[in-house]
């Protein structure tokens, strides 16, 4: 769903990322609040005022929106539901789960409470700004009477039951409730906060024939965002739930390609590297006995004259926790390191022996083949960025 993001701070022990798609949202913000609201709003005020005036605006609406999330992830811990973080992009913010919440009770309290955290942090601004009329200026009057009203803004889009916005998971939980099936309550939410995008782009259309072209681009543009939300929100519940207690013994690829010490690097590149096109191969000896791991970055490190006359133990480097899991670990926890250590592959070991390899593609044929077995809908299904 995201691009690459930057961590900022940490807060209550969450970390808070900043996608680079926010720097476009921040200076939309900035010059919509400064050039259009408020000289709408406050006539008669210095331009430079305006300025400030929308650069606090933003600021504040940075800070809103991390309260909102913030207090999502304090009640997931509540509990005992892992969360990963909070990102904010473009379209807002998201506290990132690390699983699916353990009953519907979890999922509403979790979901509504962003909502009403932003209803009061409104109503706190409103009383400053009630609080500061006729005695402080007003430029900061305006900016807290703007975060009154933007935090319950973001309090009743949030509340809309479209999936997977706040209202569409206490949907969601309403559903799972009543109908006991989790996967199911999630594929009804799903579709619905699907359409919902579906009208936000047809509005979008709309808005565009009647010749407003900046609310016609936000409306087709959320839209799109929510739809393809819904969907990926929904691939990540079945991932989740479907790997969730499948230990790796199930699908490692027992019999690995692997690479001996004593080869030569050129033999290394055109017998291994060029035939199998893996970025990382386990060095064994004996009886499987684990060496360490060799990666094209290593063989780079060897001009290529020289090739000949090196051999793989030269430039092999030791296997870490990085790259290295056991046979019993949890297939989630296996998906979650590749997507946060970048790779594609990891060994399978006990102590010093290599048991298998488990690779992205077999964790991707297990899962369709659970689903199935089960039932479920394959297509187009990702597993990336989960």
């Amino acid at each position: 769903m995201f691009g690459r993001s930057v961590p900022l701070f940490k807060l209550f022990g969450f970390q808070v990322r900043i996608d680079a798609s926010w720097l476009i949202l921040a200076v939309l913000i900035v010059w919509s609040l400064a050039a259009g609201f408020f000289p709408y709003a406050y006539s008669g005020l210095p331009t430079s005022d305006y300025w400030w005036m929308g650069v606090a605006g933003a600021v504040g609406l940075f800070g809103s929106i991390v309260v909102h999330e913030l207090f999502h992830s304090l009640v997931a811990r509540r509990y005992n539901l892992p969360m990963r973080g909070i990102t904010l992009f473009i379209f807002g913010g998201v506290a990132h789960m690390g699983g699916e919440p353990q009953s519907p009770k979890v999922e509403f309290w979790m979901a509504i409470a962003g909502p009403i955290t932003s209803i009061v942090v409104g109503f706190i601004f409103y009383v400053l700004k009630i609080a500061g009329t006729g005695v402080w200026s007003i430029p900061v009057v305006g900016v807290l009477a703007y975060l009154a009203w933007i935090n319950w803004i973001l309090a009743a889009f949030n509340l809309i039951p479209a999936f997977p916005l706040d209202g569409g998971r206490v949907l969601r939980s309403a559903l799972w409730h009543f109908k006991g099936d989790l996967r199911r309550a999630t594929r009804i939410a799903s579709a619905i906060g699907s359409g919902f995008g579906f009208l936000l782009m047809a509005y979008g259309l709309f808005e565009l024939l009647s010749g407003a072209f900046i609310a016609a681009v936000w409306y087709f543009l959320i839209g799109m965002f929510l739809r393809g939300a819904s969907k990926a929100s929904y691939e990540q519940m079945l991932v989740r739930t479907i790997l969730a207690g499948e230990p790796v013994s199930h699908f490692m690829h027992r019999d690995p390609v692997t690479v001996p010490p004593d080869l030569s690097i050129q033999d290394f590149v055109h017998n291994y590297l060029y035939r199998y096109n893996f970025k990382m191969f386990p060095v064994v000896t004996g009886s499987d006995h684990l060496e360490g791991c060799v990666t094209i970055g290593d063989v780079r490190q060897i001009p290529r004259d020289e090739w000949p006359h090196h051999h793989v133990n030269e430039v092999a480097h030791p296997c870490s926790e990085e790259n290295t899991i056991s046979p019993d670990d949890d297939a989630m926890g296996v998906l979650a390191k590749m997507r946060d250590k970048g790779v594609s592959r990891l060994l399978v070991r006990d102590r010093d022996h290599l048991l298998a390899i488990v690779s992205m593609k077999d964790l991707v044929h297990f899962l369709a083949s659970k689903l199935e077995l089960e039932g479920g809908d394959t297509h187009g299904l990702r597993l990336s960025g989960m």
